[in-house]
């Protein structure tokens, strides 16, 4: 993690290469990069997983991959400067969405799994990823292998490793997805748009933190990602650790100081969740999820399960999203007419 920065010579290098390729650049960019030239807002440097990087310009050939670090390009309205995104087909209806014309302007690159060869082919400048959302040692596409043939990346603040092996979080998950509009920000030239968003989300989850559960009517929440043999499910550092506990939930979960992890059914039954969370997503969605749930033997004398206490949010919901405060809000909404 501590080789993520690119000199400011091999960013003007990669630059060359990708223009002399044939990278597309919009008519007036040329006019546009002057004027932020002459206003001094470049170069800029920002801290992103503890790595500080400099940037002299705009990138002009983003790819994206998921629905969250996409979606996070949109609301800043940076269509333009993308190359595209990779994202699967299980991500629900993208046609609600408040920044749903990016889906319309963007292309949409690959449903599969992101990769070296489909970043190339894109003649991308920045690859916006976090690990275990694409990027991966085991798949051999990292910041560092794209470094290598002259590509930037930036990471998921989320997605973090916080030096304990491979462990995720660094900051609180909220803080993160602020972190990462305000970073987009300076290096897009564009944060007047990214501290208006910053601004409005704030208001947002205060309003929801103003009407949720409090004191000893916080109910006891627990996140389930997937898993039969052993439940994935959400640590201290994954969107829904703040998404529940902004909603009026207590997280069952907090003490485990990683992002998405994996638990024991035991360890769910001794917390005696008294509402679960589904994430949905996939071939195996929420139905199928809460009628594993509701089958399992272990949990049949599980709070949640007993009093049928099951609420369900997106995928893009509870990954880093600027769909997390309208998701507290609505968690929030619901935890407030528990009955206990």
């Amino acid at each position: 993690m501590h080789n993520l920065v690119r000199p400011a010579a091999i960013v003007i290098a990669a630059a060359l290469v990708l223009t002399g390729c044939g990278a597309e650049m919009p008519s007036d960019q040329g006019e546009k990069d002057s004027a932020r030239k002459s206003t001094g807002h470049y170069p800029v440097t920002i801290e992103n997983c503890g790595q500080k990087k400099t940037y002299d310009k705009a990138p002009q050939r983003v790819v994206t991959n998921d629905v969250g670090i996409t979606e996070i390009m949109f609301a800043l309205e940076l269509e333009d400067h993308m190359a595209g995104y990779v994202m699967p087909e299980d991500k629900g209806d993208l046609t609600s969405v408040p920044w749903k014309d990016g889906y319309r302007k963007a292309k949409w690159l690959s449903k599969e799994r992101i990769n070296k060869e489909l970043v190339l082919d894109a003649r991308a400048d920045l690859v916006f990823a976090g690990w275990n959302y694409g990027f991966s040692e085991g798949d051999g596409f990292t910041p560092a292998e794209l470094r290598k043939v002259g590509i930037g990346s930036y990471l998921l603040s989320e997605s973090c490793r916080n030096g304990k092996g491979k462990a995720r979080g660094v900051m609180a998950p909220l803080d993160a997805l602020y972190t990462d509009l305000r970073n987009l920000g300076k290096i897009f030239d564009v944060e007047d748009r990214a501290e208006a968003l910053v601004a409005t989300f704030r208001k947002q989850v205060a309003e929801a933190q103003a009407k949720a559960p409090k004191g000893t009517d916080r109910p006891r929440v627990f996140l389930y990602d997937d898993g039969r043999d052993k439940p994935l499910t959400s640590g201290a550092f994954a969107g829904p650790h703040d998404i529940i506990t902004k909603a009026g939930g207590d997280h069952v979960m907090k003490d485990l100081k990683d992002s998405w992890v994996t638990v024991g059914w035991e360890t769910v039954v001794d917390r005696d969740p008294e509402v679960i969370v589904i994430n949905d997503y996939g071939d195996n969605g929420a139905a199928q999820r809460e009628k594993f749930l509701k089958s399992y033997p272990p949990l049949a004398n599980v709070s949640a399960i007993k009093n049928d206490r099951v609420f369900v949010l997106d995928y893009a919901d509870l990954v880093e999203s600027p769909r997390n405060p309208a998701a507290i809000s609505s968690l929030a909404a619901y935890l407030r007419n528990v009955d206990l």
